[in-house]
């Protein structure tokens, strides 16, 4: 496995990743577009992906305005391997160098996704509009 940071060309394989979940579907995939993932290349954040053979399994972004983790996805054959943990590790410490006091995210509640931020020790919020919980 080999861990980097994400680039433009890796935008096509990140979003065939987070379009192929079971959990944490988008209602609208439409409303995350292709220039959203290059914002957050740089401008408003940073990612970070997994390979392996060449082939990214997962990947993670940051964002830094608001400190918060703005994706974190890995192939469903690839779970359970670390490789989600070690990308929230990428972008977290990334978050907490540039200054951050609290870093948040939200997750679908209920999900595997929710009990993985559990596991890794995050704080788990309310649920709001009753399917959405934040983690901090």
């Amino acid at each position: 496995m080999k861990y980097r940071q994400a680039v433009i060309e890796d935008i096509k394989q990140m979003s065939e990743i987070r379009l192929s979940v079971t959990e944490n579907i988008l209602s609208d995939p439409s409303k995350v577009t292709m220039a959203m993932y290059e914002d957050y290349l740089e401008r408003l954040g940073r990612g970070w992906v997994c390979e392996i053979d060449n082939v990214i399994v997962g990947f993670v972004y940051a964002a830094k305005e608001d400190n918060s983790i703005w994706a974190l996805f890995v192939k469903k054959q690839c779970e359970s391997s670390g490789i989600g943990k070690r990308l929230l590790q990428h972008a977290v410490s990334w978050l907490f160098n540039l200054g951050a006091q609290k870093i948040v995210l939200s997750t679908e509640a209920n999900t595997r996704a929710d009990l993985f931020y559990g596991h890794q020790g995050w704080t788990r919020g309310k649920i709001s509009n009753g399917t959405e919980v934040t983690y901090s």
